[in-house]
């Protein structure tokens, strides 16, 4: 399938919610961290920057908006990078404490969650010989019995208050086939309109596997559903899939999304030292299979977004 005469958007996701830092010490934790890799990030390639907050003093997932407070003005004042709140927070956090963070900032973007899902890292949990931190063998075990609440109600709840209050246009996030198909109902329900980007998810425990063919298919899929001139379609390999099928599905077209949210590996055994490391990376090999990298204006431009002067902070 020919590429579309469109730049590949690089997406960072900086820290997440998934990783604990006993898994590896280049995970930005603190305030000052989080805003020193962002911002080297944006300057390596990445366009979008997808946010998470940590607690400073043990590094678990944190919704208090004041965390967000203290690195989004200095990414802003130190780049033009699109800034992506997360809306998910992390599968332990009630849909209040997710919200909070975006509703108060109202960022250009922020990840929603097209559907609740099983979402399990447990078995990270054996490849730990020593915690750093009592919260992270309970937190990484616990998943093996958590659901990630995304209703239909909390996702309604989301576009209204969020996408029409506050003018926010969303990552959406579908970690499976039937995801696509909640889209499309808020598409033909009028709540989600065009151009939309879509964040395809492939490798967690609980959504679809990171086979070639998945890749496709969710492709396809979503071309049936809404046309493929009306969304951007990005891809997120988790763990160790991620540099291999980013660069098999930018061949299919796809924008692309890294970070040590997403993987906190460079390649075989070799852990990142940085996101910016993974997003030079993926950057060298789409520039060598002759892409060219999406800047922000870029990215503002395709996604129809509503521009870094109108955000609140």
């Amino acid at each position: 399938m020919a590429r579309a005469a469109e730049k590949v958007i690089i997406t960072c996701a900086v820290t997440g919610a998934i990783h604990t830092p006993s898994m590896s010490p280049y995970l930005p934790l603190t305030p000052q961290q989080i805003a020193e890799q962002a911002i080297q990030a944006a300057e390596a390639g990445a366009s979008i920057l997808h946010l998470h907050a940590r607690d400073p003093h043990d590094g678990r997932p944190s919704a208090d908006p004041e965390l967000f407070a203290q690195f989004l003005p200095a990414i802003k004042a130190a780049t033009d990078a699109v800034i992506n709140i997360t809306s998910g927070g992390s599968t332990k956090m009630t849909l209040a404490e997710r919200l909070a963070p975006p509703l108060r900032f109202k960022p250009e973007m922020a990840s929603l969650n097209m559907g609740s899902m099983n979402f399990s890292i447990h078995p990270a949990a054996q490849k730990i010989k020593a915690w750093q931190h009592d919260w992270e063998q309970a937190y990484v075990e616990g998943t093996e019995d958590i659901i990630f609440r995304n209703t239909f109600r909390d996702i309604r709840h989301i576009l209204k208050d969020l996408g029409e209050g506050c003018g926010t246009r969303f990552e959406f996030e579908c970690y499976d086939v039937g995801h696509l198909y909640n889209l499309a109902h808020f598409v033909d329900a009028g709540l989600v309109k065009p151009p939309f980007f879509i964040q395809t998810i492939f490798g967690i425990l609980g959504g679809i596997g990171p086979d070639p063919q998945n890749v496709t298919f969710m492709r396809e899929t979503a071309n049936r559903l809404f046309g493929k001139d009306s969304y951007h379609w990005s891809v997120l390999g988790a763990g160790r899939h991620q540099m291999g099928l980013l660069t098999g599905a930018a061949l299919q077209g796809a924008n692309v999304r890294v970070g040590l949210e997403d993987s906190l590996y460079l390649g075989r055994g070799q852990l990142a030292k940085s996101n910016a490391e993974q997003v030079r990376k993926i950057r060298h090999l789409l520039e060598e299979l002759g892409y060219e990298i999406a800047t922000p204006a870029d990215a503002r431009r395709m996604l129809a977004l509503k521009g870094g002067d109108a955000v609140a902070f």
